[in-house]
């Protein structure tokens, strides 16, 4: 995937979440709409279907790449876990996916806090669905370097055609991986908010083809 210019140019159109628990994507009501389509190098195509007696977002890409993004903040001291499931249909081939011409991916989801003018403190975590990292490993993003830490909360050895429940705490993962600032307070004023969600598969870098499906995304 290119630089992901999207997530750190212009200004978000933002609104707070007030509730418990926010489900950014609501599948089985059909209210996707308020995901935007990016496009970098032809264009991964997002489907609503049903599967496995659930409505779910499929994505099927062909030597393309396109992302889903909501733009929303998100308060991660009221709900700082993100709940997702996700399953892939087939694995990418023997690619790096450290390097420029490698960072292809079957799944991933990723978290942004907007900079806005001051482009350095945009940051994001990517939460991969790797073909050929162990789970659990970490690694800088190969466009955006140390400003996106990339997260395979599943790895090589996962399976293909099997659901898979994910629940991250955002806000330790962005201490975890950006740094402590010291105190609670600190981390608060540093890492409180996003700004927006990305869903993203693409294959535009190594030329390959992927499909996965992704059910609804919940911060609580």
């Amino acid at each position: 995937m290119q630089r992901i210019a999207f997530i750190i140019c212009g200004s978000l159109l933002l609104s707070n979440s007030a509730f418990g628990e926010e489900n950014l994507t609501r599948f089985a009501h059909a209210s996707s709409s308020d995901w935007q389509t990016k496009a970098f190098v032809g264009e991964t195509l997002y489907n609503i279907v049903d599967k496995d007696n659930q409505t779910v977002l499929k994505a099927t890409s062909h030597s393309s790449a396109s992302g889903l993004i909501y733009e929303q903040k998100i308060d991660l001291q009221k709900t700082p876990y993100l709940n997702w499931q996700w399953l892939i249909e087939n694995r990418l081939g023997p690619i790096d996916e450290r390097s420029k011409s490698g960072d292809d991916y079957v799944a991933r989801v990723y978290v942004v806090i907007d900079g806005g003018l001051a482009l350095w403190k945009t940051k994001a975590l990517t939460y991969v669905w790797s073909s050929n990292q162990s789970k659990g490993q970490v690694w800088d993003n190969a466009f955006a370097g140390d400003a996106v830490k990339m997260i395979a909360v599943r790895g090589k050895d996962a399976q293909t055609n099997t659901w898979y429940t994910e629940k991250r705490n955002v806000y330790r993962d962005l201490i975890a991986q950006f740094g402590d600032q010291g105190s609670e307070e600190a981390n608060l004023k540093k890492y409180r908010y996003i700004d927006a969600t990305v869903i993203m598969t693409d294959t535009d870098n190594a030329g390959g083809s992927a499909t996965a499906y992704y059910s609804d995304m919940i911060f609580n």
